[in-house]
C-alpha cells in the first residue's frame, strides 16, 4: 500500500512537473544553477548535470538527423522542391545582412582588443577554398564514420541520397518501419529534452564556478559590440526578411523561436545539440516533418548569422587595432567573404573564432596576430559563443516556418500560424 502510495505521489510529480511550463522550468534551472555556482563553487557533482544533458543530445542528434531525413525523404511527397529552395534563400541572405550589420556596428562602434601573449597552436584554415574543400571532404566521408564524429554534413548528405533511393525502390512496409524508428528516436529525444532545467542548472554552475561573475565584465565593450549586432539581427533584420515572405507581422514568430529553441541553444552552446530542441519545435509549430527535418539540419550547416557577425566584428577590430583603414568598399568584399566562411563553419574545429584568421589575412595581417585574436575569442566565449548559438538556432526555426507558411500561403491552402489559427482562402482578405 505504501509502494502504491509513493509511485501515485512520483507520478503526480512528474505530471505537474511535465504541465509547468517549459520555459518557467528553465529559469528555474537558471537560478538554481547561479545560486550554487556562487554558494558551492567546489561541488563538481553539479555541473556533471550539464555535462550529461548535453552529452545525451550530443550523442542522439547524429542518429535522430540521420533517420528523420532518410524517413521523410523516402515517405515524402512531391512538391517540397520549392520550400527547400525557399528556406536555402533564407538561409544564405541572413547570413549575409548579419555580415553587413557587423560592419555598420565596427564603423558606429569601433572596437580595439589588447593583443599580447603567444598566438595559439590551433592552426586556421588558409582561404575559403580550404574551408570548403574539408567541406566536401566531410560531405563524402564513410557514412558510419560521419554518425560516429557527428559530421553532420556527411550525415545530411548521406541520409539525403538513402532517403531518395527509398523514396525509388522502397516498398511501403520498408518506409513505413523507417517512419516508426524515426518516432521512436524522437520519443526519446522529447523524454531527454524534459531534463533541460537540470541540464542548463549544471551548465550554467560550471560557468559562474569557473570563471565567476568578472567574466561577464572582461572585455565589455567586445563583448556588448558582438551581442548588440546580433540581438540587431535576431530581433530586426531577421524578421524583417520573414516579413517580406510572410505579409504579417513576424514578431510572434520571432518571439516563438526565441523561448523554444534559442533559450535552450544559449545555454548548450550547440547547434547539434539543439537540433532535437528544433524539431519539436518545429511539430509545435504545426511545420511537416518530411520538411523540417530536413530544413533544421539544414539550417545547422549553412544558416550562420552568428558566425558571420563574429568573423567580421573580430577581423575588424583586429584592423582597427593594427592601425589598418577599411574602406566600405573593403568591408562589404569582407561581409561576402563572411558569408561563405560561416557558410563552412560547422565542418571546421573551432568554428567561427578559427575562421577569423583567414578573414583578417584579408588585410593582409599575420596568422600570429589574428590567431591573439581568436584567444580574446575564446576568453569572451562564454557569452559570445552562447549567443551566436542562440541567433543561430532560433534562426532555423524561423526560416523554416517562414518557408512553409509562404509556399502554403502562395497555394491559398489553410494556414496555421504558431497553432494560432486555420483560415480559409475565402477569409484570407478578411484576415488584419
Amino acid at each position: 500500500m505504501k509502494v502504491g502510495f509513493n509511485v501515485n505521489a512520483l507520478k503526480t510529480v512528474v505530471q505537474k512537473w511535465k504541465d509547468m511550463n517549459a520555459i518557467l522550468r528553465i529559469l528555474i534551472g537558471l537560478v538554481i544553477g547561479l545560486a550554487l555556482g556562487l554558494l558551492f563553487p567546489n561541488m563538481p557533482v553539479i555541473g556533471l548535470l550539464g555535462s550529461i544533458f548535453v552529452g545525451s543530445l550530443k550523442g542522439i542528434a547524429p542518429i535522430l538527423v540521420f533517420v528523420l531525413i532518410m524517413s521523410s525523404l523516402a515517405n515524402s511527397s512531391t512538391g517540397i522542391g520549392a520550400r527547400f529552395r525557399t528556406v536555402i534563400f533564407l538561409y544564405m541572405v541572413s547570413t549575409f545582412v548579419a555580415s553587413i550589420v557587423a560592419v555598420f556596428t565596427s564603423y558606429l562602434f569601433p572596437v580595439t582588443m589588447k593583443l599580447t601573449g603567444e598566438a595559439a597552436d590551433q592552426a586556421a584554415p588558409a582561404g575559403v577554398g580550404e574551408v570548403w574543400t574539408n567541406l566536401l571532404n566531410n560531405m563524402v566521408t564513410n557514412p558510419v564514420s560521419a554518425l560516429a564524429n557527428a559530421n553532420y554534413i556527411g550525415i545530411l548528405f548521406w541520409a539525403v541520397l538513402f532517403g531518395l533511393a527509398l523514396k525509388a525502390i522502397g516498398s511501403e512496409k520498408t518506409n513505413t518501419i523507417i517512419a516508426e524508428i524515426a518516432d521512436m528516436i524522437n520519443k526519446v529525444v522529447t523524454w531527454i529534452i524534459l531534463l533541460a532545467p537540470f541540464g542548463v542548472m549544471g551548465l550554467v554552475f560550471n560557468a559562474v564556478s569557473e570563471n565567476g561573475l568578472a567574466i561577464f565584465t572582461v572585455y565589455g565593450k567586445l563583448v556588448a559590440s558582438l551581442v548588440g549586432s546580433m540581438l540587431f539581427v535576431t530581433l530586426v533584420t531577421d524578421p524583417f526578411i520573414a516579413s517580406l515572405f510572410l505579409k504579417r507581422n513576424p514578431y510572434p514568430l520571432t518571439w516563438t523561436a526565441l523561448k523554444e529553441s534559442g533559450l535552450t541553444a544559449f545555454f548548450t552552446r550547440s547547434s547539434a545539440a539543439n537540433i532535437p530542441v528544433n524539431m519539436a519545435t518545429c511539430e509545435k509549430l504545426g511545420l511537416e516533418k518530411d520538411f523540417y527535418s530536413v530544413s533544421i539540419p539544414l539550417g545547422a550547416t549553412i544558416n550562420m548569422d552568428g558566425a558571420a557577425a563574429v568573423i567580421t566584428i573580430m577581423s575588424l577590430s583586429v584592423a582597427k587595432t593594427m592601425g589598418i583603414e577599411v574602406s566600405i568598399p573593403t568591408a562589404i568584399a569582407l561581409s561576402f567573404l563572411s558569408t561563405l566562411a560561416a557558410c563552412g563553419a560547422s565542418g571546421v574545429a573551432g568554428g567561427s573564432l578559427l575562421l577569423i584568421p583567414m578573414a583578417c589575412s584579408f588585410f593582409g595581417i599575420s596568422n600570429d596576430v589574428a590567431m591573439q585574436a581568436v584567444e580574446v575569442g575564446f576568453i569572451i566565449g562564454v557569452i559570445q559563443d552562447s549567443v551566436e548559438t542562440a541567433l543561430n538556432s532560433s534562426g532555423d526555426v524561423v526560416f523554416s516556418a517562414t518557408a512553409e507558411y509562404y509556399a502554403r500561403r502562395k497555394k491559398g491552402e489553410d494556414m496555421r500560424f504558431l497553432g494560432e489559427y486555420a483560415k480559409k482562402k475565402k477569409d484570407a482578405p478578411a484576415e488584419g
